[in-house]
């Protein structure tokens, strides 16, 4: 494609789908090791969510991109011994590629003095930084530790109710001291000296600028959206405006992105010099609330006229569109958003809700039914239940006439 300084809102569309992998009309017939780690090279890291009510966040981007896999290879990508990915801070907690880890030091070296952390952190850099060191001595003494292993007052009950060592355990993280080796069942994260958890090669590796390496975060952040405004490219790895705007202007002038208007967007906008359409985007994808394509919701009303809010933390009564709440892509376009819940018990893949666009095509709901089959025997579910009250049964036949569908009553 040859550089343009102007942009219609489907081109720019195009090229969104394009760098975030849904510029071919159809899945690979086979997914390996290979091919998923190519495509999380893409997205350049996946998003972290202990939310389970379906599946864990970070599993599903792939499947949206490549179809059913074998989530026991990411878990093996994911683990320290494999040495592939690695956990930390990107966009919110995620697994990143391993060579992300000199890029993200300067987080690191800001953590260890207290700032860009959270405030319940901060202590620990500084008047409570004793109680970390004993146990980062501890974790050094006697290995792998969770925060569950050490015993500590705990105020109340609740997911976001953390003990002192947690909040220890989690600045030692946030500064780079300990690396997470694994996750336990329970979700919990289990941190390890760095030197046990990454490999030596990485750990080697020269620590760049902190300009230089915020200006290949931003370049990265680019490749992987193709278009995009400048507060968009600050939060794929959630960078200052500060921190951002520099790299923004060397990219510039080096000619990696190349200044653009598009039409219907206020701000000004930046094409990556890779970055190229595709000519039809047949693909129809369930995305994760947490996935890069939508995760940040300014950016996906500017591409697709889609007003998406995650309402997890909603009260039940207040809920527009329901508790965990995929967007679907069909040819390019969200047309419809589901409520999903894996109903394990049951072995079944309940939609409690479902939402169709205003100008979604005819075949929406068919097609959406074809995915939510797929998901479900993904997730080794027997099928999708479709309760009447769900809202897909008022545009199409009963649910019971399709294979794998059942309709609740």
């Amino acid at each position: 494609m040859a550089l343009t300084t102007e942009l219609s809102d489907l081109e720019a569309r195009s090229i969104a789908l394009t760098a975030q992998g849904f510029g071919s009309r159809r899945r690979p017939p086979e997914v390996g090791t290979a091919s998923m780690r190519r495509e999380i090279g893409r997205l350049g890291l996946l998003q972290i969510d202990s939310v389970n009510v379906l599946v864990r966040a970070h599993y599903l981007p792939l499947f949206s991109r490549l179809g059913p896999y074998d989530r026991g290879v990411l878990d093996d990508l994911a683990v320290a011994s494999s040495k592939c990915l690695f956990e930390y801070w990107g966009h919110e907690a995620s697994l990143l590629p391993i060579d992300l880890h000199p890029l993200l030091r300067w987080r690191m070296d800001r953590a260890r003095e207290g700032r860009g952390v959270w405030s319940r952190l901060g202590p620990f850099a500084g008047e409570r930084r004793a109680e970390a060191d004993a146990l980062l001595a501890r974790i050094g003494r006697d290995g792998p530790l969770a925060a569950s292993d050490v015993s500590g007052p705990r105020a109340s009950k609740g997911m976001w109710v953390w003990s002192d060592a947690k909040h220890a355990l989690e600045w030692l993280f946030w500064a780079g001291l300990v690396a997470s080796t694994h996750r336990r069942g329970s979700f919990e994260r289990v941190y390890d000296l760095p030197e046990r958890v990454l490999q030596r090669s990485v750990l080697a590796r020269p620590t760049p600028d902190p300009v230089d390496a915020r200006r290949e975060l931003v370049a990265r952040a680019a490749e992987a959206l193709g278009v995009a405004t400048a507060n968009d490219l600050r939060d794929y790895y959630r960078l200052s405006p500060a921190d951002a705007r520099l790299p923004i202007e060397q990219l510039v002038e080096a000619g990696v992105l190349v200044p653009v208007t598009v039409r219907g967007w206020q701000q000004q906008a930046y094409l990556h010099r890779d970055a190229r359409p595709s000519r039809r985007h047949g693909r129809a994808a369930l995305l994760s609330p947490f996935d890069p394509l939508v995760w940040h919701r300014p950016r996906i009303e500017r591409l697709f006229g889609f007003r998406y809010r995650l309402e997890i933390y909603t009260p039940a009564h207040r809920r527009e569109h329901g508790y965990y709440v995929l967007p679907f892509l069909m040819d390019g376009a969200l047309v419809a958003r589901v409520d999903l819940k894996a109903d394990r018990k049951a072995g079944a893949l309940m939609v409690l809700r479902a939402h169709l666009e205003p100008a979604a095509p005819a075949e929406t709901i068919e097609r959406l039914l074809g995915e939510l089959g797929s998901m479900a025997a993904w997730l080794g579910l027997s099928g999708v239940v479709v309760p009447q009250t769900a809202g897909l049964e008022s545009r199409e036949r009963p649910a019971q006439s399709r294979r794998g569908v059942r309709a609740a009553r």
